[in-house]
């Protein structure tokens, strides 16, 4: 008997963790040098009869659309919260921009249009902003500002983890020159897409907002700095720092409450 009900207990318990459904998609697009894969993350008892909201996860510089799921338990946040989750490719180290000196690596308008297209039109998703969130870690925290802030008919929840959320400060490390420019060139287009320097955009739209970085992060005076940009200019956000620098460990247990914090905006629309 004690071996039947461990057996029963081993069964449900890999069938519980197990539960969502993970699919690899070909996403075509006109505005990036290749079509890309994405991973998409169905919750358990997907159907046909049920719209989803969606939240959309970037991963950071050099990484890819399998990088979240490899390195963290974000699929059982799609159980947890009954939401799709999906990972797009941003491609190692185009930081989620249209670049101005790059052809064909307009991965802000890729993701931003073309993306969200394409899971709207294949899967069972909400239309409606509010039921969209896009968020990231690193590179991909300040490609969910700059997407958003770019597109805010789509998006109407917005996160980010470790963002890079200022590039200038960092402007000679990972990539950042072969799609920004040189820096005493394009001081310009470096300015503009500073993400404290375009949050007034968010302004009166009720975007829901979340923003963490650990203490120990070198991406943390430019959050700090965000931060306090968008206190003075009365911006409703959510602001976190906890110890922690920039480790999968870190953003793992962040990404939990990023979840949460989108469910609960979800929900709340529906009250």
């Amino acid at each position: 008997m004690k071996n039947l009900a461990l057996a029963l207990f081993t069964i449900f318990y890999f069938q519980h963790s197990v539960a969502f459904e993970l699919k690899t998609v070909s996403i075509p697009s006109e505005n990036t040098e290749k079509n890309h894969q994405a991973t998409v993350i169905l919750p358990d008892g997907y159907n046909a009869d049920t719209d989803y909201s969606v939240v959309y996860i970037l991963h950071g510089w050099s990484g890819d659309y399998k990088s979240w799921h490899d390195e963290t338990a974000i699929a059982k946040q799609a159980d947890l919260h009954d939401i799709i989750i999906v990972l797009p490719d941003g491609n190692y180290d185009k930081w989620y921009i249209d670049s101005e000196l790059k052809n064909n690596s307009n991965y802000q308008t890729y993701i931003g249009k073309e993306v969200v297209a394409f899971i709207d039109d294949n899967f069972n998703t909400h239309k409606e902003k509010s039921q969209r969130a896009i968020t990231g870690l690193s590179m991909g925290g300040y490609g969910a500002f700059n997407i958003a802030l770019n597109n805010l008919d789509t998006f109407g929840n917005i996160g980010s983890i470790s963002g890079g959320v200022d590039p200038r400060a960092f402007k000679y490390n990972w990539g950042l020159e072969q799609v920004f420019g040189d820096y005493d060139q394009q001081t310009q287009f470096w300015d503009n897409k500073t993400i404290k320097n375009s949050v007034h955009k968010l302004i009166f739209q009720g975007v829901n907002i979340s923003i963490d970085c650990g203490i120990d992060d070198f991406f943390i005076q430019s959050n700090r700095e965000l931060h306090r940009v968008m206190m003075d200019l009365k911006i409703d956000h959510d602001y976190t720092e906890r110890p922690g620098g920039h480790t999968w460990d870190y953003w793992d247990n962040a990404i939990k409450y990023q979840m949460l914090f989108f469910k609960t905006k979800f929900n709340s629309v529906n009250e």
